[in-house]
């Protein structure tokens, strides 16, 4: 789960500029919180993103704990054009990992969370 700043926003980071879909979402007037769930396919066969909208809160330190979320991506290089041809902001060019040969890139969403894209060459294009 990931506090966003502006639920929609958010929601078009992870859609239009990731690829994923957009399962549902949910209003709580009462505790006065918005939430989205997003993925490339529903549990329990994929995980899901949970964005949390705590309405009237703007922005979060995102703090020293948080490290990033990780996606695997057929082709890293193809990913980070179609990012940022759709607006995405790649943080870390593709290239091998520290001390291995993984391919990876970081990209950021709206809100200044990391995402890493690892190559895996047997899934199928998503991001």
């Amino acid at each position: 789960m990931l506090r966003v700043g502006n639920l929609q926003r958010s929601i078009d980071f992870y859609t239009q500029v990731l690829g994923m879909q957009l399962f549902r979402r949910s209003e709580n007037p009462q505790y006065k919180y918005s939430l989205a769930f997003l993925g490339y396919g529903t549990n329990p066969d994929h995980a899901e993103l949970e964005l949390t909208y705590n309405w009237g809160v703007e922005s979060y330190e995102l703090g020293t704990a948080y490290g990033h979320i990780a996606i695997g991506v057929a082709d890293v290089v193809a990913a980070c054009e179609k990012i940022r041809t759709n607006g995405g902001n790649v943080t870390r060019e593709p290239g091998p990992v520290k001390g291995g040969s993984t391919v990876i890139a970081f990209v950021a969403d709206p809100d200044g969370y990391k995402i890493e894209l690892i190559e895996r060459k047997n899934l199928p294009s998503a991001a």
